[in-house]
């Protein structure tokens, strides 16, 4: 039995521990990334995954990314330590095909097109909200591979309420995080900030020049309140700023700072008993800035989004809106320029629940203002075949619009084609009692028009981004949650074949399998866990394969009260050495120590 498989065996026997306990705990959380409306994640009609705040603050992880990696199908590939640029590749997708929001705003650079997930805190994160498949349809364009929607922190009750932590670990890494807010009855506010410093290891294997660190400053603020005519206004803020130490090709060291924010305005109104209706206006802004050279890059977007959400009847949902979109994207580098591009759109979907059966219609038209008219359509179907099993199907389209750097970059073309996208999804769900939930999705996603930058000609230096012909992936994902008492577990595990079928080819850094697991126990003010990632090799550029490896992470908590408590973390208990990016290093055995003030009504 290889390694690979005995990972995958150990860790479905961790992940289905099942003891006894009067205690009752919920597997049934609440989402809106969906749908763009509230449901359950049991209503929802396609794969959803909740990381609630009491797995972020028993994780302590020092980015999103790092959450993100512990459940299958999220590979990550990062070029170092903390900070350093990181990849998702949802589904095996490419990693500009997962459409990333803060807050619901679109968190995408229009220059790169991939989130800069490494810069967002986990500190201000109040839940993360993954969907799996093509939603084009209600956001767009890059939903290919799926949506994550990173909430941030609110007061949860009414009153003035306070919290903060403060940690140290290896490698000099130093977080601290303070936040404070206020809810009365009409009005509420609140101000957090984050700060995670760390001297880092070296980038590369094969480097002598040193650490690389990072540096990283989050702010994330609001003030909201609702008026006697029931209108509801809220303006939120949040931010990234810092600096990144990285490696150049020749491994000499180089650093850039680097500014994320998200800022918006949002008005909610009930017009009427069945109508309600949210206007959300909205800034994203994304610089990078190269301080040994004069290279960088920013975008600027500003949107309005208009949702309205009627309840023709009982059964029946329609959610309709419209979004406007203006986005200005500028590079100084191996290619410069300098671009402004309006996006606009209409979208339309209605929700209809009947009996033990569901159906969603939905349709979008994109009028983007270099490639024209484009549209999106998903259609879903569950039901509830017996009390303790449940049925979906689902069809749906999407397309991601080349970036900036894709048209006009390094080795850009201006004539480049979107790419597009028709995934089909199955799926079953069986929860044969409250504490016990078991479900299996298989999907087969076709894409179209993929750009890459392919040398011309052959073995030449000359690269040129070109629109390939076919790419599928295939794949069945597997799943199971268990809460009850003192224990919470889950298991996860994804069997795909992401291809590029013109070459015959994998796509590179893709695991084909992979397996997470956790397992939570929790009594009294003693807490323990664990977390686990097995993935099978992956190829990556050159003709290098990546090995196989499992990584451990445990983790502990004592409550000195209701309040306060001291955390512990354990990353790579076993010191696996492993890469994600070929040369690039990954951490070895370390330790996070973490004291925290944390009300119940925080």
């Amino acid at each position: 039995m290889n390694t690979l498989n005995k990972s995958l065996l150990a860790g479905l026997v961790l992940a289905t521990i099942s003891p006894v306990s009067a205690a009752e705990e919920t597997l049934n959380p609440v989402v809106v990334t969906a749908t763009r409306t509230a449901q359950t994640v049991d209503d929802s009609l396609s794969p959803v995954i909740v990381i609630t705040r009491e797995e972020i603050e028993r994780n302590q992880a020092v980015d999103v990314a790092e959450l993100l990696r512990f459940h299958a199908g999220l590979d990550i590939a990062r070029t170092g330590g903390a900070g350093s640029q990181t990849s998702l590749f949802l589904r095996g997708t490419e990693s500009d095909h997962t459409l990333i929001m803060i807050d619901g705003v679109k968190f995408n650079p229009g220059t790169t097109g991939g989130a800069a997930l490494q810069n967002i805190n986990p500190e201000q994160v109040e839940r993360i909200e993954i969907v799996k498949g093509p939603r084009s349809t209600l956001y767009g364009s890059e939903a290919i591979g799926g949506v994550i929607n990173i909430i941030t922190h609110r007061g949860k009750t009414k009153g003035t309420y306070a919290s903060g932590s403060m940690s140290l670990g290896e490698d000099r890494t130093r977080k601290f995080s303070a936040n404070v807010a206020h809810t009365g009855d009409n009005y509420r506010a609140g101000f957090a900030v984050a700060i995670n410093n760390t001297d880092g290891f070296p980038a590369r294997i094969s480097s002598t020049a040193g650490d690389n660190g990072n540096r990283n400053t989050s702010i994330n603020t609001y003030v909201g309140t609702t008026l006697n005519n029931g209108l509801d206004i809220e303006l939120s803020h949040w931010q990234s700023r810092g600096n990144n130490s990285y490696l150049n090709f020749s491994l000499a060291t180089r650093d850039q700072d680097f500014t994320n924010s998200v800022t918006a305005l949002t008005f909610k109104a009930d017009p009427s008993d069945i109508w309600s209706s949210t206007l959300k206006l909205s800034r994203m802004e994304d610089d990078l800035d190269q301080n040994q050279s004069t290279n960088n890059s920013r975008t600027t977007r500003n949107v309005l989004d208009w949702q309205n959400d009627i309840e023709v009847n009982q059964h029946n949902l329609v959610t309709a809106g419209i979004s406007l979109s203006s986005e200005q994207t500028t590079s100084v580098g191996f290619s410069s320029y300098d671009e402004r591009t309006s996006v606009n759109a209409i979208f339309l979907q209605d929700n209809i629940k009947y009996g033990n059966q569901q159906l969603l219609l939905a349709a979008r038209n994109t009028d983007h203002e270099d490639f024209g008219n484009h549209s999106t359509w998903n259609i879903e179907y569950g039901i509830q075949a017996t009390p303790t099993v449940k049925l979906l199907a689902g069809v749906g389209t999407a397309f991601r619009a080349p970036t900036g750097n894709d048209r006009y970059g390094f080795g850009g073309d201006p004539d480049l084609q979107p790419e597009t996208s028709r995934n089909i999804e199955l799926g079953l769900r069986y929860q044969p009692t409250k504490h016990h939930n078991f479900s299996v999705s298989a999907f087969d996603n076709k894409i179209k028009n993929l750009i890459n930058l392919i040398q011309v000609p052959a073995g030449s230096f000359n690269f040129v981004a070109t629109n390939v012909g076919r790419t599928r992936i295939k794949g069945i994902e597997l799943g199971y949650q268990f809460a009850k008492g003192p224990w919470q577990a889950r298991a996860e595990a994804i069997f795909q074949n992401p291809r590029n079928e013109d070459t015959d080819t994998l796509l590179l850094r893709r695991a084909k399998r992979s397996l997470t697991a956790s397992v939570v126990y929790t009594k009294g003010p003693y807490r323990i866990g664990a977390d686990m990632l097995a993935t099978s090799k992956r190829d990556d550029a050159s003709n290098v394969t990546l090995a196989a490896y499992t990584t451990v992470n445990l983790n502990a908590g004592y409550a000195f009260d209701k309040d306060w408590s001291l955390q512990a973390r354990l990353e790579n208990i076993f010191d696996e050495e492993y890469e994600l990016v070929n040369d690039y290093t990954t951490p070895g055995r370390t330790m996070l120590l973490e004291l925290r003030f944390s009300p119940k009504g925080f």
